[in-house]
């Protein structure tokens, strides 16, 4: 996929990559006269590197000191997008910040986040979490030539923007509103969203009515400060009191007064049950469950559904590691470390040849043949999106003396392209789409595979079935998606 600056960029393996979620938001305001001490740009910086693995393509971070809206935002990570020569130009008391993975949209310098619009009522910066399903309907109520990027967040922007500039232009001029123009454009929204904007004197935030993306409210005690994150490890970093969830169909907004908030839509929960599998950190706490904790408990539920004669339990690191320790703990197995992980890979800029491609698991995952040697092995991985990792890990496996690899998967098969906010791959690329599980064990070339079933999953996320996307892995599509859409991603929105 081109980059802005035309060069290209691949994943170590294009053919099998994780699953990735469209980004992180943060947003952040404390008391003006606290500005300079509280440093909000360098706060959001920090809120953004905690939220890190949930966009790597680009990030951005836009600032306000109550007159004017600054930008900033570049393609790469957090770190290397800012130091501390940019964070220091970026002054005011409150910042909404980005991290984007694209799921709608070429990965491009146009399509990075925040966007920002600046219009006669004053200008709107905003951040998007999830994906919209109705985006060309959406686009189709701007004017031509209105869309300068590619992606449903613009639209969002544009309409908003759209609605501010009209409802100034009523009034006989004076600021725009955002909060009003949220109220007419998001119920018309359909799809995932958790949001996070503002214009030059309030910042804003709303999370659609099903809940899909989370969502969440923290408290700068000493600064009289307010923060909005993807995550409650975010708030953790920046040292912000987690105070509760945004809830869905709800719209805040936090400025001088304080905290208000309203409904704009009735609330459908369905948050997502893949972040308990893989997406969010497992430090973060969602709907009051530990993600930590939680995949733990699928690891020993995992153990207790699909059991096995074996010597040691490793995980594929880092995101089988806690239901590894949970399947080593119910099945007395002891646990152990048997591959090593590169932390340094990322993405790279390098296009591999076909001879490099097949080594590149080995970039990031190498076997510690002392550890695993004659040993019967259970492997514990968070899901198989494609097959070709797990095919690679377990011919490294037994390439190092393994005797036997048992695979065991702490989700249920992923069968269903996601619509909301994860890059899965259509149905048909969909390894679980097509194959039996036994017919997938014989694919990966494993001794046995196991998934945990859905019931235990839910159980483990101690999340009620009815408040869960699930669609992942049942076709339950909570927010209808159109029947000729279902097999493959919807098209982006034109840009005219």
């Amino acid at each position: 996929m081109p980059h802005g600056d035309g060069r290209l960029s691949h994943d170590l393996d294009p053919f099998d990559r994780p699953p990735r979620d469209a980004c992180g938001v943060f947003g952040v305001w404390v008391r003006p006269d606290a500005a300079a001490q509280a440093e909000v740009s360098k706060l959001a910086y920090y809120g953004l590197y905690a939220l890190q693995h949930r966009g790597q393509e680009s990030a951005g971070i836009a600032v306000s000191d109550g007159t004017r809206i600054v930008v900033f935002k570049d393609m790469g990570l957090v770190s290397q997008v800012f130091d501390e020569s940019v964070l220091n130009t970026l002054r005011g008391h409150m910042a909404v910040g980005h991290c984007r993975y694209s799921t709608t949209g070429s990965p491009t310098w146009e399509n990075a986040q925040p966007t920002f619009r600046s219009t006669d009522a004053g200008g709107l910066a905003l951040a998007h979490n999830g994906n919209l399903i109705n985006t060309p309907e959406l686009a189709k109520r701007l004017e031509p030539g209105v869309l300068t990027a590619t992606t449903d967040t613009e639209v969002l922007t544009a309409l908003m923007a759209t609605r501010m500039e009209a409802a100034a232009r009523e009034s006989g001029g004076g600021p725009g509103d955002p909060i009003a123009a949220a109220r007419q454009v998001l119920p018309d929204a359909r799809g995932a969203y958790s949001l996070v904007f503002m214009d030059e004197h309030t910042l804003c935030a709303a999370r659609d009515p099903q809940g899909v993306r989370p969502l969440v409210l923290g408290r700068l005690e000493e600064l009289g400060g307010w923060v909005v994150a993807s995550e409650t490890a975010a708030l953790d970093i920046v040292g912000a009191a987690f105070v509760r969830e945004i809830e869905p169909g709800e719209l805040v907004a936090i400025d001088g007064e304080g905290v208000r908030s309203e409904r704009f839509a009735e609330p459908r929960p369905k948050g997502c049950l893949f972040e308990y599998v893989y997406l969010a950190r497992p430090d973060t706490t969602i709907a009051g469950r530990s993600v930590h904790a939680a995949r733990v408990e699928v690891g020993r539920r995992l153990a207790r559904e699909h059991p096995v004669d074996a010597d040691l339990v490793i995980p594929t690191p880092e995101s089988g590691t806690p239901a590894a320790i949970g399947y080593a703990e119910a099945s007395g197995i002891p646990y152990g470390q048997g591959l090593v992980k590169n932390s340094y890979v990322g993405r790279t800029f390098i296009q591999p040849s076909q001879t490099i491609r097949q080594l590149g698991i080995r970039l990031k995952l190498n076997p510690l043949r002392e550890a695993i040697e004659g040993k019967r092995l259970v492997v514990v991985d968070d899901s198989i999106v494609r097959g070709n990792t797990q095919r690679a890990i377990v011919a490294m496996l037994r390439d190092a003396g393994a005797a036997e690899v048992h695979v065991r998967i702490s989700s249920p098969p992923v069968a269903w392209p996601c619509f909301y906010g994860i890059d899965f791959a259509t149905r048909a690329e969909l390894i679980a789409g097509n194959l039996s599980v036994e017919e997938i064990r014989d694919s990966i070339g494993a001794d046995s595979l196991g998934y945990i079933s859905l019931d235990a999953l839910i159980a483990a996320s101690q999340v009620p079935k009815g408040r869960l996307c699930r669609a992942c892995f049942d076709g339950e599509y909570p927010i209808p998606v159109e029947e000729d859409a279902r097999g493959k991603h919807l098209l982006e929105p034109s840009r005219s």
